[in-house]
């Protein structure tokens, strides 16, 4: 339960309380440094939130089944996704106004990460300047791009990425609008007027647009403005960086983002954040794994808290995980050193989970290792 507008926020701690032990404890904490909207819009998901407690379910009811007496002496969670060699198979999701919970923001997060030899996705949205976040992190940085109604400007993004020295294009097609997220909205929240897009400053304005009593201003005005697979082709033409398309749920367009060459996918429903009452990544992992077979990178994002949620990613055919909100929650408890918490208590369970289900290495974690 948020705690009420009145109480006073505590500044993020310097060291990691003794009870403060796993992932979920970040979020247990945070009431205390988050205030109550804020807190709301973040945790909150789409509507009657039916798809937000789906992702942690379907992740429940998968058991793993563990072979003792392998030699794992030789193990590790070292991997290779899209060419990058990761200490472990963990990314940073792109998460947008970091300010909102840490007076550093991004920055502190990239300092985290890098400690961690952690890649970090940074989103278009970030409150921070996508080049001095880029400059903080030493570990495999990855830009989030919203592709904008002009053209021009989209592109515009894409070269400061380029120039620097972000390795990866991943676009969101999944939120071309905001969800119906009821919890924000009866928490009153609004971005506060001292954090903003600092990346989209100098977008041209909006064309005003007028509608007649027949139009919607969902259908002919809203979606007239997002990207369709086109302007993805026109992308790939603009870039040599290799583009991962983030929030499919279709095998179909799994499968056509592959026939396309791109480089991979991000089985995601946006944290159950946009539509509601669609099904988890976890769930519909295996079939789209089955549909692209065993070379097209697939990532999977959606309620990853434990090593153990990892460990059943990997097994059913993801390449790698995102983690979205624990890094906010994490960064708000005790800045940098929160987050750095946070991926190395993740990254311990992952060794643990390996090692007493009997696979060493990420390789060995195959759909045998589950029921």
């Amino acid at each position: 339960m948020s705690l009420p507008d009145h109480t006073p926020l505590r500044a993020p701690l310097t060291a990691i309380p003794r009870d403060l032990v796993s992932v979920a404890d970040y979020a247990r904490y945070a009431p205390g440094f988050i205030a109550p909207p804020v807190l709301e819009y973040i945790a909150g998901g789409g509507a009657d939130e039916v798809t937000l407690k789906r992702n942690r379910q379907k992740l429940d009811e998968l058991m793993i089944l563990p072979r003792p007496l392998v030699d794992c002496t030789r193990g590790g969670t070292h991997t290779t996704v899209l060419g990058e060699h990761l200490r472990h198979p963990l990314l940073l999701a792109p998460v947008a106004f970091q300010q909102l919970v840490h007076p550093d923001g991004e920055l502190a997060t990239a300092t985290a990460a890098s400690v961690l030899e952690t890649g970090m996705v940074v989103s278009t949205l970030a409150s921070q300047p996508l080049e001095g976040i880029a400059a903080r992190l030493e570990s495999p940085r990855w830009f989030q791009l919203y592709m904008q109604q002009s053209r021009d400007f989209t592109l515009s993004l894409v070269r400061r990425a380029e120039a620097a020295g972000y390795s990866q294009l991943m676009v969101t097609v999944d939120a071309p609008l905001h969800g119906i997220r009821n919890r924000a909205q009866r928490a009153g929240y609004q971005l506060p007027a001292d954090i903003e897009a600092v990346n989209l400053a100098g977008r041209p304005p909006l064309p005003s647009a007028s509608f007649d009593p027949s139009q919607s201003i969902v259908f002919q005005g809203m979606m007239s403005e997002v990207p369709i697979w086109d302007d993805i082709a026109w992308l790939q033409q603009q870039t040599r960086l290799p583009i991962t398309l983030k929030g499919l749920l279709h095998p179909a367009d799994v499968r056509r983002a592959q026939d396309m060459g791109l480089a991979g996918a991000v089985i995601s429903n946006h944290g159950g954040r946009t539509l509601d009452c669609v099904p988890s990544a976890i769930e519909m992992l295996p079939r789209i794994r089955e549909a692209v077979g065993p070379d097209f990178c697939l990532l999977l994002d959606g309620a990853i808290e434990r090593g153990t949620d990892v460990f059943k990613a990997i097994a059913l055919g993801a390449n790698a995980v995102l983690i979205g909100r624990p890094q906010l929650y994490a960064l708000a408890v005790a800045g940098p050193l929160g987050v750095a918490h946070m991926l190395r208590v993740l990254r311990e369970e992952l060794e643990v989970t390996m090692a007493l289900a009997g696979t060493p290495t990420i390789a060995d974690i195959t759909p045998d290792a589950l029921i």
